[in-house]
């Protein structure tokens, strides 16, 4: 699958699975696509970390924009479960250069993500 499937609109009627929505998740990511990014959270998103929290479009924006900017990649996914309507995973990454382990939710409305959480621990 090409990074332009996985943003390729769905035909009228077409149901997002949670695994397409992480799919493209992960997708956005690794190329640093803000806007495709962006393009996953409902409109009135909440993303919840220990550090802060962001609601809606303009919150949200400025979050994945200092996100992006700390160059995250995800070296593997470590374990997901997924429902119709949540994500929940663990994964290794490289974020500032730093490894971590990552934890988090994301929980689905109308195929897009309503309500995310996110932790990130250091890797020793």
């Amino acid at each position: 699958m090409t990074p332009e499937d996985l943003f390729r609109p769905l035909p009228e009627g077409a149901r997002v699975t949670a695994e397409d929505l992480f799919d493209r998740q992960l997708a956005a990511i690794a190329d640093r696509d803000l806007e495709a990014l962006l393009g996953q959270y409902h409109d009135d998103a909440t993303v919840v970390r220990f550090d802060r929290v962001a609601r809606g479009p303009a919150e949200i924006r400025d979050l994945f924009a200092a996100y992006l900017s700390a160059e995250p990649k995800v070296d593997e996914i470590v374990s997901v479960r997924t429902t119709d309507d949540v994500i929940f995973y663990n994964a290794l990454m490289t974020i500032a250069g730093n490894r971590v382990t990552t934890y988090g939710t994301l929980v689905i409305r109308d195929g897009r993500i309503w309500r995310q959480t996110a932790a990130a621990a250091p890797l020793t």
